[in-house]
């Protein structure tokens, strides 16, 4: 994305917030965004990680008490929304289910166990390559969801691959096409999904994520 492009989404976005969370706007809600916004690039960027997480937490800890009904508010309604998703597509066999504060997943370093798993957490950040996954059934879910999220998919061609993906405020990259700014969905299935014994479904949705999923 050309620096036009840029501006002009971030600008988007910026202008949205406004609309949206203009009267809970204050000198401290900037303050508090600006922390998280750094934060997160802090994190992005690789080069002060620790950081990035400690800007991260100051800024969440200024919104919550300056605005704490509406982050509990925000937080029931996700939680919510992932139990009832998780009802909806309630997988077959045994099931990995956790809520957490955050997350921090690399399954992208070593071989790992494919097993259906429900995450939801209120900052994420997950790597996955699945072709260094071990499918532990023929048909698995992999769902994560919350506020926060930082997701990293690389995809194999060996499985057969069903992706949904959601972002309120963020991006989402699926291959070599990009969408910035509000209420980005994506919707991905491998051609030959039906035709493979082994099949995986991936369900990402959070409210400001950055989502990159690599097609091999």
């Amino acid at each position: 994305m050309d620096r036009r492009k840029r501006f002009l989404a971030i600008g988007l976005i910026g202008f949205g917030v406004v609309m949206i969370f203009g009267q809970w706007l204050n000198f401290m809600t900037l303050v508090a965004l600006f922390l998280l916004g750094y934060g997160v690039y802090k994190v992005r960027q690789g080069e002060d990680v620790k950081t990035g997480y400690i800007l991260m937490s100051i800024g969440g800890i200024f919104i919550l008490l300056d605005h704490f009904i509406l982050v509990i508010a925000i937080l029931m309604i996700s939680l919510g929304l992932f139990y009832a998703k998780i009802r909806k597509n309630q997988p077959l066999g045994n099931m990995v289910q956790k809520q957490s504060i955050t997350t921090s997943l690399r399954w992208d370093l070593d071989p790992w166990t494919l097993r259906n798993t429900c995450m939801w957490h209120i900052l994420g950040e997950i790597d996955i390559d699945l072709s260094l996954a071990i499918m532990e059934g023929r048909d698995n879910l992999l769902m994560f969801q919350g506020i926060v999220g930082d997701i990293d998919l690389s995809v194999f061609d060996d499985y057969g691959v069903e992706i949904e993906a959601f972002v309120l405020f963020g991006q989402v990259e699926l291959g070599q096409e990009r969408d910035t700014g509000i209420m980005n969905r994506v919707y991905w299935k491998s051609p030959d999904y039906e035709l493979r014994e082994q099949k995986v479904k991936i369900m990402l949705s959070y409210l400001v994520g950055d989502i990159d999923i690599k097609l091999s």
